[in-house]
C-alpha cells in the first residue's frame, strides 16, 4: 500500500478555513435544493400540475423532485473527473453558480396558469440542473475539509460539509416558516413560495466570495505533479474499472441515510398536514426543532469516529437507523404533538449519527488521483436509490394501502439494505483510531 498523504498538512487557519469555506457553501446549495423540496410538497403540485387530483398533484411535483436526483450522478461523474484533474476549488465555483442560477429562474418561473405546459417543461429542466450542480457539489466540499484537516481529525473536520446539509435544511424552513405564518394561503400560493427562491441570490454571493478565496490542499498539489498514469488522464474510467464495487458497496451505504431523510424532510410535511391534521406552519416548526439534533448526532459521531474508528461507529449507527425507522410512524400517527417532536428528534439524531463519519470514510476509499470521482459516485448512486426515489414512494405506498405501515416496512428495509452494505465495505486497515499519526493510504486496487 501506498501512504497518499505524506505531504505536509495545512497549517491550523487553513484547515478552519476550507472547513468553513466546505460548511457554508454546502448549506447554501443545500438551501437551494431543500426549498424545492419544501415546495414540492407544500405548493408545486397545485401551480405546475392543475386539474388533477390532490394526491396526483404531488406525485407529480414529487417526481420533478426525482429529476433533480437522476442530474446528481452526471453532475458527479463530470465535476469529479475535473476535480481530479484540474482542482476541487473550480469545481465548487461552477456547483455553486448552477445552483444559483436554477434556483432564481425557479423562483422566476412563470406558473401553468401563465404559459401552460411550458410551465412543467421548464421546471423540470432547472430541477436536472439543480441536480447537476449538488451532484458535483459534496464530493468537492468533503475533499476540501478533509484533505485539509489536522492529522488526526478528518473525520471531525470532514463532518463540515455534512453539517451543511441540514444547515440547509434549517435555513430553508426558517425561510418559508414566516412565509406560512404571516401571509393567507391565497398570497402564499401566489408570490410566497417564490422568495426563499430568490432570496437564494444573496445567499449564493455570500458563499462564493468565502469559495474564491479557497486554497487546493498540499496531498491534492502533490497528487496533480506526480507523473500522469492511466489514473489521472481518466479518473472516472479508472473507479468504474477498479473501483466499481466499492463505490457501489458505498452507495449502499447511503441509501437508507438519504432515503429517509428526504421522507423525513419533505414527505412528512404534507402527510402531517394531509393525515394527521396538522398546519404547514406546525410541520415547519417541527422539523426546524429537530435539525439541531440532527446535527447534533453528526458533530458527535464524526468526532468518535476519529476515535475508535469510521466503520464501528457507522456500523452502531446504521444498526439503531433500523430500529429508528421502525418506530417513527407509529410515533408520528399518535398525531399528539410532544410524541411527533421526540419521533422527529429520535430519527434526526439516529440520521446524523450515519452522517456524521461519511465524508472522512469516503475520502479513505480512494486514492488521491481519483477521489472526487470515486467519493461522488458513490454518494450519488446511494442518493438516487434513496432520496430520489422516497417521496413518490412514501406517497404511493399510502395512497395504496391507507396506513403508514407500508411506508414504515419501506424504511426498514432500506436500513437493512444500508446495514448489510457496510458490513460488506472494505475499508482500509491502515487506519488506526487514536493514533498521532493517522494516514489515508491507497486501498488495494480490485482489479489487481
Amino acid at each position: 500500500m501506498t501512504v497518499l498523504d505524506a505531504t505536509p498538512r495545512a497549517s491550523a487557519a487553513v484547515a478552519r478555513k476550507a472547513a468553513l469555506g466546505s460548511f457554508v457553501g454546502t448549506a447554501i446549495e443545500w438551501y437551494d435544493f431543500f426549498i424545492y423540496g419544501t415546495a414540492a410538497a407544500l405548493v408545486l403540485g397545485p401551480q405546475f400540475f392543475p386539474g388533477s387530483s390532490d394526491v396526483a398533484g404531488t406525485l407529480a411535483a414529487f417526481a420533478t423532485l426525482a429529476v433533480g436526483f437522476v442530474a446528481r450522478p452526471i453532475g458527479g461523474v463530470v465535476m469529479g473527473h475535473f476535480g481530479d484533474k484540474i482542482g476541487r476549488k473550480s469545481m465548487l465555483v461552477v456547483s455553486l453558480l448552477l445552483m444559483g442560477f436554477a434556483t432564481v429562474a425557479i423562483g422566476l418561473l412563470p406558473n401553468y396558469a401563465a404559459i401552460g405546459v411550458a410551465a412543467p417543461v421548464l421546471l423540470v429542466v432547472l430541477r436536472f440542473i439543480q441536480g447537476l450542480g449538488v451532484g458535483g457539489e459534496w464530493g468537492g466540499a468533503v475533499l476540501v475539509a478533509t484533505e485539509n484537516a489536522p492529522a488526526g481529525k478528518r473525520g471531525l473536520y470532514g463532518a463540515a460539509p455534512q453539517l451543511g446539509v441540514p444547515a440547509g435544511v434549517l435555513l430553508a424552513n426558517l425561510v418559508y416558516l414566516p412565509m406560512t405564518m404571516f401571509l393567507s394561503e391565497e398570497a402564499f400560493n401566489s408570490w410566497g413560495w417564490r422568495v426563499p427562491f430568490l432570496a437564494s441570490a444573496v445567499l449564493v454571493f455570500v458563499a462564493m466570495w468565502i469559495r474564491l478565496g479557497l486554497e487546493e490542499s498540499t496531498e491534492f498539489k502533490a497528487a496533480k505533479d506526480a507523473p500522469a498514469d492511466a489514473a489521472r488522464k481518466m479518473p472516472i474510467i479508472e473507479v468504474l474499472t477498479r473501483h466499481w464495487k466499492t463505490v457501489l458497496l458505498a452507495g449502499g451505504t447511503f441509501i437508507a441515510t438519504n432515503g429517509i431523510a428526504y421522507a423525513y424532510m419533505v414527505y412528512v410535511l404534507k402527510y402531517g398536514e394531509a393525515e394527521l391534521g396538522y398546519s404547514k406552519t406546525a410541520m415547519l416548526a417541527l422539523l426546524i426543532v429537530s435539525c439541531p439534533f440532527w446535527m447534533a448526532g453528526m458533530a458527535y459521531s464524526a468526532w468518535r469516529s476519529d476515535l475508535v474508528g469510521r466503520r464501528n461507529i457507522y456500523l452502531k449507527s446504521s444498526t439503531a437507523l433500523v430500529a429508528a425507522a421502525a418506530l417513527f410512524f407509529p410515533l408520528m400517527d399518535t398525531a399528539v404533538l410532544p410524541v411527533m417532536l421526540l419521533a422527529m428528534i429520535m430519527l434526526g439524531f439516529t440520521l446524523g449519527c450515519c452522517a456524521g463519519p461519511q465524508s472522512a470514510l469516503f475520502a479513505e476509499l480512494f486514492p488521491t488521483e481519483i477521489r472526487y470521482s470515486g467519493a461522488s459516485l458513490g454518494y450519488q448512486v446511494g442518493a438516487i436509490l434513496g432520496g430520489g426515489l422516497a417521496p413518490m414512494i412514501a406517497t404511493s405506498l399510502f395512497a395504496a394501502t391507507g396506513t403508514s405501515m407500508a411506508i414504515t416496512g419501506y424504511f426498514v428495509l432500506i436500513a437493512l439494505v444500508s446495514l448489510t452494505s457496510v458490513l460488506l465495505l472494505r475499508v482500509p486497515s491502515s487506519y488506526v483510531p487514536g493514533s498521532p499519526e493517522q494516514r489515508i493510504v491507497r486501498p488495494v486496487q480490485e482489479g489487481a
